[in-house]
C-alpha cells in the first residue's frame, strides 16, 4: 500500500533525478525501519525466515486481491482531497480577497475623483480671482503714464 502511495505521488517529482532517488532512498529506509521496528515490539528484533515469508506472502496477496481496489481507493480520496481544497480555496479567495480587492479599488476611484473634484474647484476659484484682478491691474497699467 505505501509502495502505491508513494508510485502515485512520485509523478510529481519524476523531471528532478536527484529528487527521485533521495526520495527513493528515503522511502526504502522508513519501510526498513517501521518493518524492523515492529519486529522488535512483537519478537524482541529476533529475525527469522518465517518472518521473511509471512511478509513476502503478505505483499504478494495484497498484490493479487487488494491491489485494485486500493488504488482506486486512493484516487478517490486524493480527489475528495483536492476538491475540499479548491473549495476552501475559492470560498477564502471569494470571502476574503475579492471584498478586499474591490474595497481597494473603490477606494482608489473616492480618492481620484476628490482630487479631480478639489483640482476643479481650486481651478474654478483661481479663475474667479485671477481674470477679475488681471483685468483690474490691466486697467491700471493702461492709466499709468508711459514713462
Amino acid at each position: 500500500m505505501a509502495l502505491d502511495t508513494f508510485r502515485r505521488f512520485q509523478k510529481h517529482w519524476k523531471r528532478n533525478v536527484i529528487l527521485v532517488y533521495v526520495m527513493e532512498v528515503f522511502f526504502w529506509l522508513t519501510q526498513v525501519f517501521i518493518l524492523y521496528y515492529v519486529l522488535f515490539r512483537i519478537n524482541a528484533g529476533e529475525l527469522r525466515f518465517y518472518v521473511f515469508a509471512a511478509c513476502l506472502l503478505g505483499f504478494s496477496a495484497y498484490q493479487v486481491f487488494a491491489k485494485n481496489l486500493y488504488k482506486r481507493l486512493l484516487e478517490r480520496v486524493i480527489f475528495i482531497i483536492a476538491s475540499i481544497y479548491k473549495f476552501l480555496y475559492r470560498l477564502v479567495k471569494a470571502i476574503i480577497f475579492t471584498p478586499i480587492k474591490y474595497i481597494t479599488q473603490l477606494l482608489v476611484a473616492v480618492i481620484i475623483f476628490l482630487f479631480n473634484t478639489t483640482l476643479l474647484v481650486v481651478g474654478f476659484v483661481l479663475k474667479c480671482v485671477y481674470f477679475p484682478l488681471k483685468w483690474i491691474f490691466i486697467r491700471i497699467y493702461r492709466l499709468l503714464p508711459k514713462k
